[in-house]
């Protein structure tokens, strides 16, 4: 039997509400026997936590979000470090990144890097990133200096808008990558080449938190004014959703037709959107619901009659993986319709269990939607066929066990 180490878990902020899927993962793993230790670049910012991160033990560790806005206990680390070899390995890495790449952020990145090697949780024997972006430069920096090994979890803003530079150098220099989409997955190698080690482990769902829901099958049809076909999507509004096409293609919609549209979730273009619906004249049929915790977005899905997200790529490569919220919604047999982006075709077939367009279409956007309101049986077909899929591919324990098996197998290795 392998010798279990405590891992140090590497995140962007911590507790985040756009990111269960992450909180998951931190609980499956300390349920599976892990001893973690979380360390965040950020304090939260949302006013609300879920569910799941009252049932996660491990402490947290803050590192300063700004070097300058803690000096001395950056002073105090840079100084502790300075002995250990791996300080200079981990200097010379952070200038020629920098001469890459000349931003503050590269420097503010050694800054934390520095300080989790100084202020180390007790017994960390392992660093694990989440994100190969920002969260894996602090995490590769505090691994040179410390000599601890690190590894690391890729998603999909943090691999499509880092260069393939830096992408490269970690790829090359952790003991391995996992990253939840096919698509990411095939670029992940590509680019790493054969020094690269990266797995392919879907996030999946707690089935247990979203249990089977007896979705009784809708007759509204949009026929009748007093039984409007519930639309609903979930999300931050960020530009790579694509809420501002999804308005396009409501707007599109017969007049006659009836219809609500609720959006969950905050973001930064939320004001930009209602001022959207208010120049496309729909903004009385829609409701801005905001963040809202795991329970009430499960309450959510629960009575809607469909789910729509329209993700897209935006000018700086940013996109979706496979958005999490779709598997949740497919999991309560909603039926979801969505684009050809990015790992969204690794869980629905148009046709089969979902309907899929091509992004930045609102015309054919809308011409699915108008089948699906017109159509309760085909909607509750495809969100029955959905939900088969989910419950049979996307366990959430079986990406569990994936990791805690990588993990193991680095441990029975040599120190």
């Amino acid at each position: 039997m392998s010798e279990r180490r405590r891992i140090a878990i590497i995140l962007k902020g911590y507790p985040r509400l756009s990111e269960t899927f992450i909180a998951q993962e931190i609980l499956g793993l300390e349920r599976a026997g892990l001893d973690l230790a979380l360390v965040a670049l950020r304090h939260p910012t949302d006013t609300k936590r879920h569910p799941v991160h009252d049932e996660i033990k491990a402490p947290v560790l803050y590192l300063p979000e700004y070097l300058h806005h803690e000096p001395g206990r950056v002073l105090k680390a840079l100084l502790k470090c300075l002995p250990k070899p791996g300080f200079w390995k981990a200097l010379a890495a952070t200038i020629g990144d920098f001469r890459k790449d000349p931003t503050r952020n590269r420097i503010r990145r050694f800054g934390q890097g520095a300080v989790l090697s100084a202020e180390m949780p007790e017994r960390v024997g392992w660093l694990h990133a989440h994100f190969i972006h920002t969260p894996a430069s602090a995490t590769a920096y505090a691994s040179m200096i410390s000599g601890i090994p690190w590894t690391c979890s890729a998603h999909a803003k943090d691999i499509w808008t880092s260069p393939d530079w830096e992408l490269q150098g970690k790829l090359t220099t952790n003991r391995w990558t996992v990253t939840c989409t096919r698509s990411g997955y095939e670029h992940l190698c590509k680019l790493g080449g054969p020094g690269a080690n990266v797995h392919l482990s879907y996030h999946g769902l707690d089935l247990a938190r979203f249990g089977p829901f007896d979705r009784i099958p809708a007759r509204r049809d949009g026929s009748d004014p007093d039984q409007p076909v519930r639309i609903v999507s979930v999300g931050r509004a960020v530009p790579k959703k694509g809420y501002d096409i999804l308005l396009k293609a409501l707007a599109k919609l017969p007049k006659a037709l009836n219809w609500r549209f609720e959006h969950v979730g905050d973001g930064e273009v939320i004001k930009a959107l209602k001022a959207q619906a208010d120049a496309l004249g729909i903004a009385d049929r829609l409701t801005w619901r905001g963040a809202m915790d795991q329970k009430d977005v499960l309450a959510t899905y629960r009575t809607a009659d469909m789910f729509a997200l329209a993700c897209r790529i935006t000018p700086d490569g940013d996109r979706d993986g496979l958005p999490n919220v779709i598997v949740e919604a497919c999991s309560q047999g909603l039926v979801c319709v969505s684009t050809t982006i990015s790992g969204v075709p690794e869980l629905l077939t148009d046709g089969l269990n979902g309907r899929l367009v091509p992004p930045e279409d609102p015309a054919a956007l809308a011409k699915v939607l108008e089948e699906l309101i017109r159509n309760p049986g085909q909607r509750h077909a495809l969100g029955t066929a959905a939900e088969t899929r989910v419950r049979s591919d996307f366990d959430f324990h079986t990406s569990i066990r994936q990791l805690v098996s990588l993990f193991e197998a680095e441990w029975e290795k040599p120190r």
